[in-house]
């Protein structure tokens, strides 16, 4: 398939790229990776109201840029390349997929048009146990009166401890619901969980009790959420390449201004092809994500699923692999907390576990295969 970008995306591109030059460096991020929330309200209230990237792919109609998930994918690029710390993946790309894949018309008009707007924050709250398939949910939802009551754990849920809105996948007797409760509802626990990432922030979620509105519709929406975290996952490819990216870029900088024994280490045989092999690695990691995000674009259902776990499977270990290499052409300071390079590691790290691992996706891949 023929895929391509117009100029209309590279000059998305570059808007976003000249924002977060600004408003993502590496001293904000370090600042505001550093705090309990793990995001800075001023630059997300500047995202929806200069960018409007918070309803990138929200329909007109809700106030949103009615865009498609290659749009998505130039913004989450350059996201990933500057570590952007805000709640973006998890509002913008998990619950406003969920609402519009599985949330009823009120809803959709009601949730949608706010995180269009800036004013509130989403996530969606499905993992449990270490698996994140929407078929192993066990957490129960049971009806009282005009209201639910959400009993159980909701693990890795992103942003969970911030988020105003959480969106909660649950089972009722007719398959797995959606669910809408407020972040700081009577019967919510909410633990900020200590992880190696500090860029990105994942909480468990505890529902005592907990009164809930039902906002999917009747019936099992096991396939419409799992059409959700595919979506995610192409998603976080991208967000993935750009990582990589910005590791490429930072090595070879490095290899080419660095001289040892007069001169640039990069004339060196050694570091020359682990930045080649690392080019190689980043372009592969590339096509890969964009052919996921265009088939997610054309919504073209009997592709997607295979091109989701090519993508994740290989953009994780090819971010790992700059990342890693990124530290090696860096040498001793490339280690130190001080250096940039760390952080793109954990990040590395900490993305090639969510939603699975490598493993875990070609394991789908396999089973696509009848093997």
């Amino acid at each position: 398939m023929d895929f391509q970008f117009t100029a209309e995306h590279d000059e998305l591109r570059q808007t976003v790229r000249k924002f977060l030059n600004d408003k993502s460096t590496e001293a904000a991020v370090r600042k505001t990776m550093a705090t309990e929330s793990g995001y800075d309200p001023d630059v997300w209230s500047q995202m929806a109201e200069q960018m409007g990237l918070p309803g990138l792919i929200i329909p007109e109609e809700l106030g949103g840029a009615g865009m498609s998930a290659v749009e998505l994918t130039v913004v989450l690029e350059e996201m990933g390349r500057a570590l952007l710390c805000a709640p973006y993946f998890s509002t913008a790309v998990l619950a406003t997929n969920a609402l519009l894949h599985a949330g009823n018309d009120a809803a959709q008009k009601d949730l949608l048009s706010q995180i269009a707007a800036g004013k509130g924050t989403a996530t969606l709250a499905f993992a449990e146990g270490n698996s994140w398939s929407i078929a192993d949910i066990k957490m129960e939802a049971k009806q009282d009166g005009s209201a639910w009551v959400l009993d159980g754990t909701k693990n890795y849920v992103l942003d969970g401890h911030t988020a105003d809105t959480l969106l909660v996948a649950a089972r009722t007797k007719e398959g797995v619901s959606l669910f809408k409760i407020s972040g700081k509802a009577d019967g919510v626990e909410r633990t900020l969980l200590p992880t190696l990432d500090l860029t990105r922030k994942l909480a468990n979620i505890t529902f005592k009790k907990a009164r809930a509105e039902r906002i999917g519709a009747a019936g099992d929406l096991t396939a419409a959420l799992e059409k959700v975290i595919t979506l995610a996952v192409v998603a976080l490819a991208a967000e993935q390449v750009g990582g990589a990216q910005r590791c490429l870029e930072l090595s070879t900088e490095y290899a080419k201004t660095r001289l040892q024994f007069g001169r640039a280490i990069g004339s060196y045989q050694a570091i020359k092809h682990r930045c080649a092999d690392m080019l190689v690695a980043v372009e592969f990691a590339k096509s890969a994500a964009y052919f996921a995000a265009f088939r997610a674009a054309d919504n073209d259902t009997k592709d997607l699923e295979a091109a989701s776990h090519i993508a994740k499977s290989y953009c994780s270990e090819a971010y790992f692999q700059a990342a890693n290499d990124n530290i090696q052409i860096h040498g001793g300071m490339g280690f130190t907390w001080e250096h940039i390079a760390h952080l793109y590691f954990k990040r590395a790290k900490s993305s090639s576990m969510l939603f699975g691992d490598p493993a875990h996706h070609r394991e789908k891949l396999a089973a696509q295969l009848g093997l």
